[in-house]
């Protein structure tokens, strides 16, 4: 049965991030809970990424599952302009009470790189709005970040090893260093240069943590500095929350961590839990207010076949829940407690240029012959090695990184540690 389901995958089946001629058989999954997949030929997999860092409380969670069920039979779907539903307006509400700063409103979209979207075409066009004949049409984002795969979204992370074959279709950007322990001043100097030229419509980062970039953990306070002198300059701000919200940073979001205020947030992934695509960009009222008028022109045209889905809102509300009750911050707690331990006792090893830790991100970057790079041979031996032993961990290059579901319980925690610790004392 898993070779039928294999050869009937490679027949017709894309994968994403893959190269299909040289890639190892996809692995069939029939079933999952909590951490486990469960695959075809009986394996149990931890899952130790979230699946792509987007299961929060564990896979077919029964409160989540009967959410979605009992939304399914009532509303599936209702296009979202000129109607509206209560999962939405609910899970609306819920955001804006839970997000740092002064967020206002919730535009819904599909997923991470929309939301993106969204949020950069609302920041160009809240100046194009207040001054057609603007100059403010230039972004500044870190170097190593990275914001998506739709166009605007790669354009916004500049051009990188992602995205090169449409490099000359991507719009220019300005890049800054991020501010890293001990070289914020450069990072400070850098956006100065470029703010005061008076060209800038926005600055778009990942808080805290560069994800898909090696997940390059760096300071709050070199954060507030930039942000602060962005506001100086009149220049928006936006916040690519997509990986660090919902509790992945030890706050509930990253920017809870952060003195200044975003003017924009992005938000997906964790948003429902793991269920179900729902992206949502949230800013406030003075970006709103900037749409209104008595010409369509000026309205934010803008919008998704699925906005608002009222089976995602569910699950997503579903997830709110989960989230703020106090047995999950226990589990974010311990998991954050595990991974300082660890970081404590392996820093220093001679195989590793780095481990580091923030919230429930453990991420580990083993030496190389090479410079950092998705594409480093390593990121295939270390994928290789961890599956083998029924454990998905997804490297970013020589970068090794763990983002589990909240439920995982201390043992099995320990379990993907001992494995790790193999790597360090000579099984790779």
């Amino acid at each position: 049965m898993a070779f039928a389901l294999i050869e009937n995958d490679q027949r017709c089946i894309w994968h994403p991030f893959t190269q299909v001629q040289t890639a190892f058989p996809p692995i069939p999954i029939v079933r999952a809970k909590g951490i486990y997949l469960y695959s075809q030929d009986g394996r149990e997999i931890i899952d130790g990424i979230s699946s792509w860092w987007v299961n929060l409380h564990g896979h077919c969670h029964p409160y989540i599952s009967e959410s979605i069920l009992d939304q399914s039979c009532t509303l599936e779907h209702v296009i979202f302009a000129d109607f509206t539903h209560a999962p939405a307006i609910e899970l609306g509400s819920r955001l804006l009470t839970i997000l740092p700063g002064k967020m206002e409103k919730i535009f819904y979209t599909d997923n991470g790189s929309t939301a993106v979207e969204a949020a950069l075409k609302m920041a160009f066009q809240y100046w194009h709005n207040h001054n057609p004949k603007t100059k403010k049409s230039r972004v500044v984002c870190f170097k190593h970040s990275y914001h998506g795969d739709t166009f605007g979204a790669m354009s916004a992370a500049g051009k990188n090893e992602y995205n090169q074959p449409f490099w000359k279709l991507l719009f220019e950007v300005d890049k800054i260093d991020p501010p890293l322990e001990g070289v914020e001043e450069r990072s400070l100097v850098q956006l100065e240069e470029i703010l005061i030229k008076g060209e800038t419509a926005c600055f778009i980062f990942e808080p805290l943590v560069l994800a898909a970039g090696g997940m390059i953990i760096y300071p709050a306070k070199g954060l507030d500095a930039l942000m602060a002198l962005c506001h100086k300059y009149g220049v928006l701000t936006i916040a690519d929350e997509v990986m660090t919200g919902f509790g992945r940073t030890g706050t509930l979001f990253a920017c809870d961590q952060l003195n200044e205020d975003p003017d924009i947030i992005c938000l997906s992934k964790g948003l429902t839990g793991g269920f179900l695509p729902l992206g949502a960009t949230a800013c406030k009222q003075e970006i709103f207010a900037a749409f209104l008028g008595d010409t369509l022109q000026r309205a934010f045209l803008h919008g998704h076949s699925y906005t608002g889905n009222p089976i995602a809102c569910r699950s997503a509300l579903a997830s709110l829940e989960l989230l703020q009750n106090d047995d999950c911050t226990k589990s974010r707690e311990m998991i954050a407690r595990c991974h300082k331990r660890f970081c404590n006792n392996w820093k220093s090893h001679p195989k590793l240029l780095r481990c580091e830790y923030l919230g429930t991100l453990l991420a580990l970057e083993y030496r190389s012959n090479h410079a950092h790079s998705y594409f480093v041979s390593m990121r295939e031996k270390l994928y290789r090695f961890f599956i083998d032993r029924n454990i998905l961990l997804r490297p970013l290059g020589n970068v090794l990184y763990v983002l589990p579901p909240y439920c995982i319980n201390e043992n099995e925690l320990l379990s993907i540690y001992d494995m790790i610790i193999l790597t360090l004392e000579g099984e790779l």
